[in-house]
């Protein structure tokens, strides 16, 4: 009868283990030295060798001729233990005999000394699944066992344990073997099983079996069932599998933005029967390499999975970076947990697919995050293709408007300063000074109209107090809120818009993120944080709001980014504010004679 590979090619001695050696080391020394315990405990993932080294340490003790700790495999106890006929070595499945009273047949039957070998063992494989009461029965048996009793348990969730009972036993921790050594049995066997197993073959299976010897057999007996030879066509067509070339042709679709070949080449794979959570993993296992690439170049070549040659690596990191990487490998994993529950699975797979083509289609912090670092690398836009040049329209307009400074000339200051006393509010100074500029003597002025009569010396010595005259000729007014020209806020942020790009307006043109104020001699711009204040200190964002501003108000100023909250602006009103000396002309003032 055919006999399963895993089972035909179990380890028969402690050297035959294969990338377990700080086990195997440990338990032949503690044989030869006759040092055993009376309780083991071996954990690890599935196929590392758990159950064979425990099949070999209860041959080992039992052994009439160990050989330097490993069993001889010929004396009578390792022949009866290997055929099952001698019962005082007894293999438990704790999956279905975990009640407490299949605990209490075991104690029962410990008391007696074995019939033929040295050491009566009991084997306890997948512990975890013991019950509380089974657990807390078991504790009494390893609390004070009998000389020649010894329990080696074996599981692969060793936080299921209960304390009491890993600390009554010696812990083994079983390490995934590494897929070079796998290789290198696989390819033992091979030879001595007369099977035509390629190099490149044994390294895809080894990867595959995620450290796992077992699984690696099992998926080499399974390729080569059909008795053709088994290279890593063979693997991938008798698996299922998407393979290295289907999933670096979909991430160089992903880089180009080219959702549709990503679509075709995803239907053609659906329809020749490939799983999708099989193409996720493969393609998770893809970006996992290009980010360790790309973080680690020189010393991360022990972490690759190694199913990828290392020029398809080289071109696929060229056309990405870190931050989309990760991106893409969060949702990856994200597709690859919901396919397990999801009702369509294709149609998830596409989404997916969608979201790497086009980084602004993932609502999620990692695609803005990806988006932004494309930004702050002068990259495109979001929504635009990775590998696709960005439009330079842009940046030339901002070119042509830096090289063409705006028109200030200074002669037409005064007619500016003639239209701006008519938005400035009346100020309260002038009503006191009505009262002021009118001597005593020239109070029943009003009444006599002729103009001629009024004493001709009393406007000479009133024009020394006169203060608007000399106003009128400062170019620089001193600090104020409600600066000459300053239009507020809101009016100034809607003429940067045609002024800067786009993707650095958005974050202008929100109340939460910018606000800007002007205090009469510069511009100050308020931010909500500090990777908004470096994001808006560029020069090709503060020199168009610098050059808008002394088109406006004359003030020649660099802006200011702060971060903090802007304090509230006092805007003028739209209408415009009533002359002084108008207003005053307007009541009937006819003392003062304008030349």
């Amino acid at each position: 009868m055919y006999q399963a590979l895993y089972r035909k090619w179990r380890s028969k001695t402690f050297d035959q283990v294969v990338g377990q050696d700080h086990v195997t080391q440990t338990l032949k020394r503690q044989v030869a030295t006759g040092r055993l315990s009376h309780a083991y405990l071996f954990t690890g993932t599935r196929g590392t060798g758990k159950t064979s080294c425990a099949k070999l340490l209860a041959r080992a003790v039992n052994c009439e001729n160990p050989q330097d700790g490993n069993p001889c495999n010929v004396c009578p106890a390792c022949q009866g233990i290997l055929n099952g006929s001698i019962l005082d070595v007894l293999e438990l499945d704790a999956a279905s005999n975990n009640g407490v009273d299949d605990i209490r047949a075991i104690l029962d039957e410990a008391v007696y000394t074995p019939a033929t070998v040295k050491k009566r063992v009991y084997i306890i494989d997948e512990v975890h699944m013991l019950s509380n009461q089974a657990f807390n029965a078991l504790l009494q048996i390893l609390e004070e066992p009998p000389e020649h009793l010894m329990f080696i348990l074996a599981t692969t969730e060793v936080h299921k344990v209960l304390a009491t009972i890993k600390s009554r036993c010696q812990q083994f921790a079983f390490k995934r073997i590494h897929p070079g050594d796998i290789a290198a049995h696989l390819l033992h066997i091979s030879r001595e099983e007369g099977i035509q197993l390629s190099d490149g073959g044994a390294a895809l299976i080894a990867r595959l079996a995620d450290g796992g010897m077992r699984d690696a057999l099992s998926l080499l007996d399974q390729c080569a069932g059909s008795g053709e030879a088994v290279d890593e066509e063979r693997v991938l067509s008798c698996l299922g599998l998407a393979g290295n070339l289907e999933a670096a042709a979909l991430l160089e679709s992903a880089a180009g933005g080219d959702l549709a070949a990503a679509l075709e080449r995803l239907d053609g794979l659906y329809a020749n029967g490939k799983e999708m959570t099989a193409l996720a993993g493969e393609l998770s296992a893809l970006v996992r390499d290009l980010l360790v690439r790309k973080t680690a170049p020189r010393t991360g070549s022990a972490l690759m999975t190694g199913g990828f040659d290392g020029e398809t690596l080289k071109r696929l990191s060229a056309r990405f970076d870190t931050a989309r990487l990760a991106q893409m490998l969060n949702r990856l994993q994200r597709t690859a947990a919901d396919l397990a529950r999801s009702a369509n699975r294709r149609t998830d797979m596409e989404l997916c697919l969608a979201a790497l083509c086009d980084p602004s289609l993932d609502p999620s912090p990692a695609g803005l995050a990806a988006r932004v670092a494309r930004l702050e690398q002068g990259g495109a836009a979001p929504g635009a293709a990775y590998g696709q040049a960005p439009a330079p329209a842009p940046r030339e307009e901002a070119a042509a408007l830096e090289r063409t400074p705006p028109p200030v000339p200074k002669r037409e200051a005064p007619a500016r300063e003639e239209a701006v006393p008519r938005e400035l509010p009346p100020l309260p100074e002038e009503p006191p000074l009505r009262d002021l500029d009118a001597p005593p003597w020239t109070e029943p002025a009003p009444q006599a109209r002729p103009a001629e009569e009024v004493p001709r010396p009393q406007p000479q010595p009133e024009q020394a107090p006169a203060a608007p005259e000399p106003a009128e000729e400062q170019p620089l007014p001193a600090p104020q809120t409600d600066a000459p020209g300053w239009p507020g806020w809101p009016a100034f942020r809607d003429q940067l818009k045609g002024l800067l790009p786009v993707s650095d307006y958005s974050f202008i043109s929100s109340s939460a993120m910018a606000e800007g104020r002007f205090d009469g001699r510069k511009l100050t711009l308020w931010v909500a944080n500090e990777f908004l204040q470096k994001q808006l200190s560029r020069s090709e964002i503060t020199r168009p709001m610098a050059r808008l501003c002394q088109t406006l108000t004359g003030a020649a100023q660099p802006v200011d980014v702060q971060v903090g909250q802007a304090p509230p602006e006092d805007v003028p009103p739209a209408g415009g504010a009533v002359d002084p000396l108008e207003a005053f002309l307007g009541q009937g003032g006819s003392n003062i004679i304008v030349e």
